[in-house]
C-alpha cells in the first residue's frame, strides 16, 4: 500500500463526477430498542475496493435489494484514510484496478493515493451506487438470529435485518498503535500514518518516525527536506528494492484510451510477470537470491558508512516479509540530519523518547507508522454467529480460519470478500477481490435457484481446507525465511497470505460449491415475506 497527502487534480476517468450521485437514505423505519428494522437481501460492510466491487457485481447481476454500510464519509477504504505524504501504490497502476473498469489515464507506473481515490470515486459514480451506500455509518453489532434465519445488524444510522451479510472490511483498516510506556504523556504532535494530521506543521521540527514498513519508507523521504531533524526508529530492517517508476507520456495514455486492447495487453503482461514471483515465494525460495543481491546493491549504492550499511541490512531472507520498493529510502537514511535508531523504545516522555540503552532524544512530533490490526481486528468482536460467539472469540481460540477465505463454520449466510489467507505479497489484491466476487455472485444465485434459507460451510470441510493450506505454507519463503512478520497470528500460523498462484485461487472460487455447505430450505412463509417486501419496495419506488 502507498498514499499521498496533498490533493492532486482528479484523475481523468470515463465516468461522471461522484458529486452527482446522491447518498443512500438511512434506515428510515429503524427504531431504537424495540423499533422496526429495515430488511435487505444483502448487507455489505465496507466501501473500499472490496465493498465497491461487491455492490457493482450485485447490480450487474440485477440485484437491487442491497445496502452498503460505510463508516467513512465516502468510498475508498484504505485509500480514503491513508493520506500521508508520499502515499502511493506498490503494485503497477494498470493491474491495481478493476478488470471491468480500466483507467487509461494513470499518470505513472505506480499510482499516487489521490489518483486511486479519484478512480474509486468515479467508478462508484458511473454505476450510480449512491442510493445504495450509507456513509458515516458504523456497524456496531451484526448478530445471527437462528430463529428468524437472518442477520440482525445494528448501525449508527439505523438497524437492519439481512438475509446475507458480506464482510468487505479490509485488512488495513484498524491502525495499530505501539504499546509504549508514557506514550499518552507526550506533549507534542503525535499521530498514526493512517490518521495523518494535515494541520500539523512539521517544518523545522525534530520528528521521530516509528516504524520502517511500507508507509514509513514513503513518509520519511517525503518529509525529510522540511524537518530540522529526523529520528527513524527501526525494530527490523526491511529489504528495499529499486522502484522502477516512470511518468506515462501523453501519447501512451492516448494509445490506451483509443486502443483498449493495448492496455489490456499491458495489464496481462504485468500480471504474468508478477505471477512468476510466486515461484520463488511459494515453491523454490532459493531462486530469490538474485533479488536479494539486487537489494544489497541498492543499499551499497546509497550508503557509504559501513556501520549504517550493516544496520539497514536484514538478517533474514528476502521475501519472508513484504519486499518494499523505494529509490529514496536509503539516500534519506544517509543524510546528515537523519539518525537511524535501532535500540528499542523504553519510554516516551513529554518532549522526548528514551531508548533501552538509556539515551534520550528530544522530539517535537512523533509519526507512528506501526501498521494495522490484521489478524486481530476489533471488527471481529462485533460479528456474532451461532450461540452468540463472536468471530474474535472463535479466531482467538483456533486462529483465523475460513473456507476459501470466504466462509466460516458457525456463521451462516456470512461471506467474506478477501478474508483469511487471501492476501498477497507479489500481486494485486484487486484480482483476489474479483475472484471472491465470482464466488459471492455464484452463492447468491445458488441460494435463489435452490430456494435456500441458509448456507453454512461444514466444519470438517473448513478444517481440511485449512490443514492443506497450512501444510502448503510450510514450504514458502514466509515460513522458511527466518523472520517474524505481521503475516503470522499469535498461534504462529500465517493466516494472511495465499500460498499459491492467484490464477489457482481464481479457479477455486469460480463456482459456489454448495455441496460443501449445510443448507436449509426456505418455507412458504419465507417466500411470502420476501414477496411482500418486494412489493413494498416497488410501491415505494413508484
Amino acid at each position: 500500500m502507498t498514499q499521498a497527502p496533498a490533493r492532486t487534480p482528479a484523475a481523468e476517468t470515463p465516468s461522471e463526477t461522484p458529486s452527482e450521485t446522491p447518498a443512500a437514505e438511512p434506515a428510515a423505519d429503524a427504531g431504537g430498542a424495540g423499533g422496526s428494522r429495515r430488511h435487505v437481501g444483502v448487507l455489505i460492510i465496507g466501501a473500499g475496493f472490496a465493498g465497491l466491487g461487491a455492490a457493482i457485481r450485485l447490480a450487474k447481476d440485477g440485484r437491487e435489494d442491497f445496502v452498503v454500510i460505510e463508516r467513512g464519509s465516502e468510498v475508498g477504504g484504505t485509500w480514503r484514510d491513508n493520506t500521508y505524504p508520499g502515499a502511493a501504490c506498490d503494485v503497477p497502476s494498470h493491474l491495481y484496478s478493476f478488470s471491468f473498469e480500466l483507467n487509461p489515464n494513470w499518470s505513472r507506473s505506480f499510482s499516487p493515493q489521490p489518483e486511486i481515490q479519484d478512480y474509486l470515486r468515479s467508478v462508484a459514480a458511473k454505476y450510480h451506487l449512491g442510493d445504495k451506500q450509507l456513509y458515516d455509518t458504523e456497524v456496531t453489532l451484526a448478530q445471527w438470529d437462528d430463529a428468524a434465519q437472518q442477520w440482525r445488524v445494528d448501525t449508527t444510522g439505523g438497524d437492519f435485518t439481512a438475509d446475507v451479510v458480506v464482510s468487505a472490511v479490509g485488512a488495513l483498516c484498524e491502525p495499530k498503535l505501539p504499546d509504549i510506556k508514557g506514550i499518552e504523556n507526550f506533549r507534542g504532535e503525535i499521530f498514526h500514518s493512517a490518521r495523518w494530521n494535515h494541520s500539523a506543521d512539521l517544518k523545522g521540527k525534530r520528528v521521530a518516525l516509528i516504524g520502517t514498513g511500507a508507509s514509513a519508507i514513503q513518509i520519511g523521504p517525503s518529509i525529510v527536506d522540511d524537518v530540522a531533524h529526523l529520528d527513524v526508529y527501526q525494530r527490523t530492517a526491511p529489504w528495499v528494492m529499486p522502484r522502477h517508476d516512470r511518468d506515462y507520456p501523453k501519447a501512451e495514455k492516448l494509445a490506451y484510451r483509443h486502443v483498449p486492447l493495448l492496455q489490456r495487453a499491458a495489464r496481462e503482461a504485468i500480471y504474468w510477470g508478477r505471477e512468476l514471483y510466486m515461484v520463488g515465494f511459494g515453491f523454490q525460495p532459493k531462486i530469490l537470491q538474485p533479488a536479494q543481491w539486487l537489494a544489497q546493491r541498492n543499499i551499497a549504492k546509497a550508503i557509504d558508512d559501513p556501520t549504517l550499511r550493516e544496520r539497514v541490512t536484514p538478517n533474514w531472507r528476502i521475501g519472508c516479509k513484504r519486499i518494499l520498493i523505494s529509490n529514496t529510502w536509503y539516500p534519506m537514511l544517509a543524510r546528515e540530519h537523519v539518525d537511524l535508531v535501532t535500540d528499542g523504545i523504553a519510554e516516551i516522555r513529554e518532549h522526548s523518547i528514551v531508548t533501552a540503552d538509556g539515551a534520550e532524544r528530544e522530539v517535537d512530533a512523533i509519526v507512528v507508522a506501526t501498521g494495522f490490526h490484521v489478524t486481530d481486528s476489533p471488527t471481529y468482536e462485533r460479528i456474532l454467529g451461532r450461540a452468540g460467539r463472536s468471530l474474535a472469540d472463535v479466531w482467538d481460540e483456533h486462529g483465523q480460519q475460513a473456507y476459501k477465505g470466504a466462509a466460516v463454520a458457525g456463521f451462516p449466510n456470512l461471506l467474506f470478500v478477501v478474508g483469511p489467507n487471501t492476501g498477497l505479497g507479489h500481486s494485486s489484491m484487486v484480482f483476489m477481490i474479483e475472484s471472491h466476487l465470482n464466488y459471492l455472485s455464484s452463492a447468491l444465485t445458488t441460494k435463489d435457484e435452490q430456494s435456500l434459507a441458509t448456507f453454512e460451510v461444514k466444519p470438517d470441510v473448513q478444517q481440511r481446507w485449512n490443514e492443506r493450506l497450512q501444510n502448503q505454507m510450510k514450504q514458502t519463503i514466509w515460513t522458511t525465511g527466518g523472520c517474524a512478520s505481521w503475516y503470522l497470528d499469535k498461534h504462529g500460523n500465517n493466516t494472511t497470505l495465499w500460498p499459491s498462484f492467484t490464477f489457482r485461487f481464481r479457479q477455486l472460487t469460480r463456482r459456489f460449491d454448495v455441496e460443501h455447505y449445510v443448507t436449509t430450505q426456505e418455507t412458504e412463509a419465507d417466500r411470502a415475506n420476501a414477496s411482500d417486501r418486494s412489493a413494498d419496495r416497488e410501491g415505494h419506488a413508484a
